[in-house]
C-alpha cells in the first residue's frame, strides 16, 4: 500500500500577497455525514458550522449534500476549501480516502464550472476524530450528545491544524527573509 501525502498549506496565496487572508472551510468527509467548519477572516481560528448528511454516492449525480457544501463555501466567501485526507498512522490511505477524494473532486468541479477558482486542498486528518472526541468529553458533552456534533468537531480539528501549519510556514518564510 503506498503512502498518500496531504497538500502543504499555501503561504503564497493571492490574498496573502495583498495583506488579507480570507475564510477557510474545513470538511471531514464520512460515509454517512460530513462535518463542516469555517475559520475567521484572518484564517487563525476554526469553529464548527454544521453537519451535512451524506447523500451522494460514487455513481450518483451530485445530490443535496454537495449543493449544501457549495452553499456554505459561498456563504462564508471561502478563500480555500480544506478536505480531510483520512490516512492511518503509517500514512497509508484508509478506505475513506476514496470518499474524501470523490467529494473534493465534485466540489472542485462544481466551483470551476461556475467560474470560481477557489482552491480545494487535502489536509492530514490522522487522529482528528479521536482528538475531537476527547475535547467533547473534556467539555462535559456526553457520548450520546456528542454523536450529533462529532463530525463538526473533527472538521474543526482538521481546519485548525491546517491553519496552525499555515501560520508556522509563514513564520518560517518570514524568518528566512531576515
Amino acid at each position: 500500500m503506498s503512502t498518500l501525502e496531504p497538500d502543504a498549506p499555501r503561504v503564497d496565496s493571492p490574498e496573502h500577497s495583498q495583506g488579507i487572508d480570507g475564510r477557510r472551510i474545513g470538511i471531514d468527509v464520512g460515509t454517512v455525514r460530513m462535518g463542516v467548519a469555517a475559520s475567521n477572516r484572518e484564517a487563525t481560528i476554526a469553529f464548527p458550522v454544521e453537519t451535512v448528511q451524506r447523500e451522494t454516492g460514487f455513481k450518483d449525480r451530485d445530490q443535496a449534500d454537495i449543493d449544501r457544501l457549495l452553499e456554505l463555501i459561498a456563504e462564508y466567501e471561502a478563500a480555500e476549501v480544506v478536505v480531510g485526507l483520512p490516512r492511518d498512522l503509517h500514512a497509508h490511505g484508509s478506505k475513506s480516502v476514496k470518499h474524501a477524494k470523490e467529494i473534493a473532486f465534485r466540489i472542485r468541479r462544481r466551483l470551476r464550472n461556475s467560474g470560481d477558482d477557489t482552491p480545494v486542498v487535502f489536509a492530514d486528518e490522522r487522529l482528528t476524530t479521536v482528538a475531537a472526541s476527547q475535547a467533547l468529553r473534556a467539555s462535559g458533552v456526553s457520548e450520546k450528545a456528542g454523536r450529533s456534533v462529532i463530525d463538526q468537531a473533527a472538521a474543526v480539528e482538521i481546519l485548525q491544524s491546517w491553519l496552525d501549519s499555515r501560520q508556522l510556514a509563514r513564520q518560517r518564510e518570514n524568518d528566512s527573509l531576515k
